[in-house]
């Protein structure tokens, strides 16, 4: 089966593209093939509509959090509130989440899913700097419905093309705990980060993860050489994304509570 890990950024360039590792799950092997670098979108999308079968892990958030849509008065099913956050423009996306936040009290601004909340992410996705995964949010969960992939819980579309969210942090954590691994800052680029680096793909290509995620792992050590993470990040959406293919016959590992309104991250750690 063919598997495909893609570390996502809003804004993509030269210098930060979107970074796509292609696999194929043979058996209990996941073999890591090629990886792709784009520099726009159109790469991207053109990926969304090859013909299948594939499955794919993306990491930024496919939904809003339910009590964001409630507050803000979106429409109340997925399919409608991500079209209309699109028919917004990327400004007026942004306006419509700092205008709901600039009222609220500290502490009720944002608010998580809850799969954000069961993976320990820190951010809901309604973040618009930092790491702006509300400005992920919007360029990547539009061109899903328009691509007419299935993502499931989500989307019934091409039964051949599957995407599920996946989040690389859970996984790497499961190897390093709470260490850091990377930085886009190149004077925070340091030998420690590196040897994080390498320690996780070492406890991956040992078969570290074969328990829980009911496979190995063929990659090559250099993908710890970038300093961004964003290469590893895409093999750790890979891996996610493939284990989501096994549990296929069982709702693609989505867990009996999955909100329909929000979706979930693909994990076992989180079934």
């Amino acid at each position: 089966m063919k598997v495909i890990g893609i570390d996502f950024t809003s804004r993509p360039t030269r210098k930060k593209p979107l970074t796509c590792m292609n696999c194929t799950l043979e058996g209990r092997i996941l073999h890591a093939d090629a990886l792709e670098e784009w520099a726009d979108f159109k790469p991207f999308e053109a990926a969304l509509n090859k013909p299948g079968p594939w499955i794919a892990g993306m990491d930024f958030p496919f939904g809003q959090s339910r009590t964001f849509i409630k507050n803000i008065g979106w429409p109340n099913d997925w399919a409608g509130y991500v079209a209309h956050a699109g028919s917004l423009g990327r400004e007026g996306f942004c306006n419509a989440l700092n205008a709901y936040k600039e009222p609220r009290r500290k502490g009720d601004k944002e608010h998580r899913r809850k799969t954000d909340i069961a993976a320990a992410s820190p951010s809901g996705p309604q973040k618009l700097h930092g790491v702006p995964v509300g400005k992920m949010f919007f360029e990547g969960a539009p061109r899903l419905i328009r691509s007419g992939v299935t993502i499931p819980i989500l989307q019934s579309g091409d039964p051949q093309r599957i995407v599920v969210e996946a989040y690389p942090a859970l996984l790497a954590r499961q190897l390093t705990g709470r260490k850091s691994y990377k930085n886009d800052t190149r004077k925070k680029q340091s030998k420690e980060l590196h040897e994080a680096r390498i320690g996780i793909i070492d406890k991956i290509l040992g078969g570290q993860i074969e328990e829980k995620y009911g496979f190995r792992v063929a990659a090559e050590i250099n993908l710890a050489d970038d300093p961004s993470g964003d290469q590893l990040d895409a093999l750790l959406c890979a891996i996610q994304a493939a284990w989501a293919w096994t549990r296929r016959d069982h709702g693609y590992g989505a867990p009996r509570d999955a909100d329909l309104l929000e979706g979930w991250i693909a994990d076992p750690g989180l079934c």
